[in-house]
């Protein structure tokens, strides 16, 4: 028998609504979920590849350990007991940095995985913690706590009600929206345009979004921050700064002038690429839109300098007065409150507590860039990385210098992954926990629904039941803490502590989680609860959970979105400033030190040699990083991994269509055909990120056929952003050389013929 059902696509930021047809494990069908309040209808080609990923026989469905022989399955207790057993032997030897750990990008899209996070993190007790945070909004959160008090106040644009948007480095055609959830962004910016209102785009590259801009301006890849004093320089000089009602609560508006006052764009416009005319325009547009949001993302924050422009893009929308204001920028009130949760529990960020072994790299909200993290297991020492727990990653493929981490993999006395795939990073690892699919587990988004342009809630329950012998990725990661803390407890009471624990946790489960979640936050009637945290600490949250979810309740549960399938409209963003600000005087300091020292120091870019090009990334709407291209729906036709270059530097090369060019740097190499267009920038060449899933033991039969090459394998950990040592991925200078044609066979018999004679 025929079954609908009503689903939220999980393999990008969007939370598009989907509606399955399936026939008991058959998908039949998979298309947008017109009734669905946020997406109205919209998907993109990723959510059809939904069926290829759930049915991949490439797919791990078991444990799996690598032995000898290869890979053999065992049993889960075998697997959990001998990881936990295995780091906690490591960390008795060598202490407890000596186990890293690696949160990939899809964990974010995971609730159940959020929700167990930190007890295992918390059971580890080791500060040699990465993520996909160095290597992507690492700016964007380090702004959000120096300016508003807390990592994940992040200003969301009101992109349905603004008169004029600017993005720098982003393309929300491709990506639909990062750190700005919004499906169905192609309609909401046709509404845009409809209504008068203008979209400018700043990027190195006529990018999807900027072929439908009102205004496309090139910039030379890494220069955001100097563009963006520009503009703010001419807005103090042409006395256009107006923060309006906020006003009252800033501190920092002098300095903030006297920073960027010598910084003209007589004086940036060589480095930027952009006419002194053109920045003075951008500003004054800016000044006179009725409403104006500023939206800055990956192509800004991986730059050079990109602490400093994601900084001064939020600074931007606050001296205009756009920040907290319909149609300008506002924060989110989700019914999840990660935001107000994280704080309770002391997660509202920090910085530079603390500084890596190997390079003094400083610590961000408890994290140390990926740029160090090959180095701590290589180096010899006191505290080298000797085993690593990753989840949902592949920094093989993702960070800078792919193949030392290869090197550094190779080395480790153990490696967990907790990943449906062997991949190139899996591939090191000793034991592979596999989780349930995409679809076998329900979906709650806590942290796209905190980043959306509207208020929206949902809860999607699994179309397919979770097979039999399979744990989700909360159990798995919930086990390995509670056996981690047993192994570690020296006393009756710790022990019967985690017990308890542990009976609270699979009672709960992640339902339970997200229904206790619900009732904390602003719709729900917990409101007194949350105070008594606020009060008490989030050690007594257990106590007051059990009463909250056995009270009578009237507001927001999960009860109620189970009983609304295509998800809930909680309404427009609106104004929420002083009440949510979480800085300790309820008030914004423009400048604060770690940004005044950093402008201090900022150099005049110089301009890259003779022999090298500025590279960026590049997005495609069938992508999603590295972990989408074993689905043959979004990876079939033409190769999309290739170097776009403008015709200029083409001719230069003397290359054609199609033909090869080698990038090379101090990392290493990769040969890459040529994609000759004058939608890039001279001197730039763009190349997609997260491709190559050629080395030996990588078992993705349809990735490994779609050739390409990893970008990351030419770009140097040697090269870090310029406050947090973050990963440097755009902007970065490479040299780019035509590669040796192959001899034709018909020459190549001449010459031996030849040379026998």
């Amino acid at each position: 028998m025929k079954t609908t059902h009503y689903h939220t696509c999980n393999l990008c930021e969007a939370m598009c609504g989907i509606e399955i047809e399936h026939r008991g494990d058959e998908i039949l069908a998979i298309r947008g979920d017109k009734e669905d309040p946020f997406s109205r209808g919209h998907v993109c080609p990723k959510a059809v590849a939904l069926q290829d990923l759930h049915q991949d026989p490439d797919r791990l469905r078991h444990p799996v350990k690598r032995t000898v022989d290869g890979w053999v399955p065992i049993s889960w207790d075998e697997a959990l007991d001998e990881t936990a057993r295995r780091l906690h032997e490591v960390q008795e030897r060598h202490g407890k940095n000596a186990v890293a750990l690696y949160f990939g990008n899809p964990t974010a899209h995971n609730h159940g995985a959020l929700f167990t996070l930190l007890p295992l993190v918390k059971a580890l007790h080791t500060r040699q913690r990465y993520s996909a945070t160095s290597a992507d909004q690492l700016p964007h959160q380090l702004a959000a706590w120096q300016l508003f008090g807390n990592q994940a106040m992040f200003p969301i644009p009101d992109i349905d009600h603004t008169d004029y948007f600017l993005v720098i480095g982003g393309n929300p055609l491709a990506s639909n929206g990062s750190i700005m959830t919004v499906p169905d962004v192609k309609n909401r910016l046709k509404a845009l345009k409809k209504r008068g209102g203008k979209l400018v785009v700043i990027d190195p590259r006529r990018t999807e979004t900027a072929g439908v801009a009102s205004e496309h301006h090139f910039i030379r890849p890494g220069s955001d921050v100097y563009l963006l004093l520009a503009i703010i320089q001419v807005l103090f000089k042409e006395l256009l700064v107006a923060p309006g009602k906020l006003d009252k609560l800033l501190d920092g508006k002098s300095d903030l002038q006297k920073l960027t006052e010598n910084w003209t764009p007589e004086k940036v416009t060589e480095a930027v690429g952009i006419s002194p005319d053109a920045i003075r325009k951008l500003a004054r547009d800016i000044a006179v839109a009725p409403r104006a949001a500023i939206y800055g993302r990956v192509g800004l924050t991986t730059s050079p300098h990109s602490t400093l422009s994601a900084w001064l893009v939020y600074v931007l929308n606050i001296i205009t007065g756009n920040l907290d204001r319909e149609g300008g920028v506002m924060f989110t009130k989700p019914a999840f409150d990660v935001v107000a949760l994280g704080a309770i529990g002391g997660e509202a960020g920090s910085f530079d507590r603390y500084r890596s072994r190997v390079h003094g790299y400083p610590e961000f909200s408890g994290e140390f860039p990926v740029t160090t993290l090959a180095d701590e297991m290589l180096t010899p020492g006191q505290g080298q990385v000797k085993a690593f727990v990753t989840h949902a990653g592949n920094p093989v493929l993702s960070c800078p210098d792919g193949n030392k981490l290869d090197r550094a993999l190779e080395g480790l006395e153990f490696m967990v992954s907790i990943d449906l795939y062997i991949n190139e990073t899996s591939r090191h690892a000793n034991i592979i926990l596999p989780p349930t699919g995409q679809l076998e587990h329900g979906q709650f988004d806590p942290i796209f629904q905190a980043v959306a342009v509207r208020n929206v809630v949902k809860y999607a329950a699994a179309p397919f039941a979770k097979p039999e012998d399979a744990l989700h990725d909360w159990e798995i990661l919930h086990g390995l803490a509670t056996r981690l803390n047993r192994l570690k407890a020296k006393t009756q009471r710790e022990r019967l502590q985690i017990a308890a624990t542990d009976r609270l946790m699979r009672k709960l489960g992640d339902t339970g989680m997200i229904d206790l979640g619900l009732r904390l936050g602003p719709y729900g009637t917990g409101g007194k609860v949350m105070e008594q945290l606020k009060r008490e600490g989030v050690h007594n949250l257990p106590k007051l959970a059990w009463q909250l979810l056995r009270g009578k309740h009237k507001g927001l549960t999960l009860q109620t979105l189970k009983d609304n399938p295509h998800g809930i409209d909680l309404g427009p963003l609106q104004p929420a400033l002083p009440e949510r600000l979480f800085t300790r005087d309820q008030r914004i300091n423009l400048v604060p030190a770690l940004y005044f020292r950093a402008l201090q120091g900022l150099p005049v870019p110089k301009a890259p040699k003779e022999d090298e090009m500025l590279v960026i990334g590049r997005r495609h709407v069938r992508s999603n990083n590295s972990w989408m291209h074993n689905s043959q729906r979004l990876v079939k036709g033409k190769s999309r991994c290739n170097v776009m270059i403008h015709p200029q530097d083409a001719e230069r090369l003397q290359v054609g269509e199609g033909d090869d060019v080698v990038l090379s740097s101090d990392a290493g190499n990769i040969t890459l055909p040529v994609w000759i267009s004058e939608d890039i920038m001279p001197g730039v060449i763009s190349v997609p990120h997260g491709w190559g899933h050629d080395r030996q033991g990588v078992l993705l039969d349809v990735a490994r056929r779609a050739g390409g090459a990893s970008i990351n394998d030419v770009l140097t950990t040697g090269r870090v952003e310029s406050v947090t040592a973050m990963a440097q991925l755009n902007g970065v200078p490479v040299k780019v050389e035509a590669a040796a044609k192959p001899t034709s066979p018909k020459r190549t018999r001449t010459k031996k013929v030849a040379a026998d004679a």
